[in-house]
């Protein structure tokens, strides 16, 4: 089957050679064949926080032992420790300091690269690391991080120096990544966000964000293959962090014709509940828009990383053009999604926003971001956990795919107007 004769934005080839290398992390096409599976890595079973009067100390136990390394990061104040890849089997419920901790407030861990795991500790005061270490323990190993109090000064200096020291040792920039290889059909990018170290929303019972975004993106993957016209890409086909730049660089290493990140959020309104979809735009829609877009850009932050914006950008007339123009095919997308979702019975009173999310700002790819709905509402939580109502809602998401692929292949094939007379 030939490509649809869709028109080819003139700079995207340009664009993609220049910015598509994706640090190592891989790009896995739906029903490419796995590797051998490698060795079970150790396994994190239970952790717990002690807070005494001079410090406060985070034990995590282990199946076997592993070699961390701790730094400190500024703006804002957290701890990170690195290991080899760690299989973390804790209930993130118990991630929360005992009440009246004055200094650690959170934390987190998870897959933050092939081959490596991080723990991400939130402070709630500046702290100095006393120690990071294994230990023995009666039936493996046992992590062991202990913090004490530090002045904000002694804080930032530490931060600085870690930061430098990390800037040094940094390996050389990979070689920018090929482009893949062109495909036959039409390709769809499909994200689920967050992953790895960054949980995202956690619902009031455990459920996690990045797990249920995994599971829906998946069966989309299937739907959007089965009908045979199109080639579905996940920018993630394992809980591994991701960050968000290198979500917009798969798109375009991809040659993606829409690209569509799926996400799941909490509110302090409980009552609130239903799908949105987003598209991007240097200016929210509403309030409501803003502080979503704000906190989904902060995931990168959220693995210990600095978030900088550097989403490519060519500076001439060409770029406006696409621009405007990949804004009018997101829109496009955007009101098929909304229609097919009206069936699946589950939309938010607003179901069309807009907002400035990094993962949208591709110039030459249509970008559509879906929130299926909010952890917080016990409607949405049984939804979304639901393999029949993912089924239902994946193939209605599906539906408009094929429904802006089609409204484009007629748009393409529709003749010219003729000239108006003079």
């Amino acid at each position: 089957m030939t490509q649809p004769p869709f028109r080819r934005i003139a700079t995207r080839g340009a664009l993609a050679a220049a910015g598509a290398a994706v640090a190592g992390l891989g790009v896995v096409s739906f029903g490419l064949a796995l590797a051998a599976e490698p060795a079970a890595p150790v396994s994190a079973i239970a952790s717990r926080v002690e807070t005494a009067a001079d410090h406060v100390r985070l034990a995590i136990d282990l199946t076997g032992a592993v070699k961390p390394t701790a730094h400190v990061v500024a703006n804002p104040a957290r701890v990170i420790v690195d290991l080899p890849e760690v299989a973390f089997r804790i209930d993130s419920r118990n991630s929360r300091a005992p009440a009246g901790s004055k200094l650690l407030k959170s934390y987190r861990y998870g897959q933050f690269a092939p081959g490596r795991s991080r723990v991400v500790i939130d402070l709630a005061a500046p702290a100095r690391i006393l120690r990071a270490e294994t230990e023995p323990a009666r039936d493996g190993a046992r992590l062991v991080i202990e913090l004490a109090p530090t002045s904000e000064a002694h804080f930032n200096a530490a931060a600085a120096e870690s930061a430098a020291e990390l800037a040094r040792s940094e390996p050389a920039p990979a070689a920018p990544a090929q482009p893949a290889p062109a495909s036959d059909k039409p390709v769809v990018v499909i994200d689920p966000g967050h992953g790895g170290v960054d949980m995202g929303a956690t619902g009031k019972h455990g459920e996690q964000e990045k797990a249920i975004v995994f599971e829906f993106a998946r069966a989309l993957v299937a739907k959007v293959e089965a009908g045979g016209r199109l080639k579905a890409v996940l920018t993630r086909s394992e809980d591994v962090f991701l960050p968000l730049n290198e979500r917009v660089r798969i798109a375009h290493q991809n040659n993606a014709a829409l690209f569509l990140s799926i996400h799941a959020d909490t509110l302090a309104e409980g009552h609130v509940e239903g799908a949105t979809v987003y598209t991007g735009s240097t200016k929210a829609s509403d309030a409501e828009a803003a502080r979503i877009a704000e906190k989904e850009n902060l995931a990168d932050a959220a693995a210990g990383l600095d978030s900088r914006e550097d989403v490519e950008r060519v500076g001439d007339i060409l770029f406006g053009l696409a621009q405007r123009e990949t804004r009018a095919f997101s829109a496009q997308f955007s009101q098929a999604l909304i229609a097919r979702w009206k069936e699946a019975g589950s939309l938010n009173k607003n179901p069309a926003r807009s907002a400035g999310f990094v993962v949208l700002k591709s110039y030459d790819v249509p970008s559509v971001l879906l929130e299926l709905g909010y952890l917080s509402s016990e409607k949405d939580l049984a939804r979304l956990t639901s393999p029949e109502w993912r089924d239902r809602a994946a193939g209605k998401t599906a539906e408009a795919i094929e429904a802006f692929f089609a409204a484009r292949l007629r748009e393409a094939r529709a003749p010219a107007a003729p000239p108006r007379p003079q």
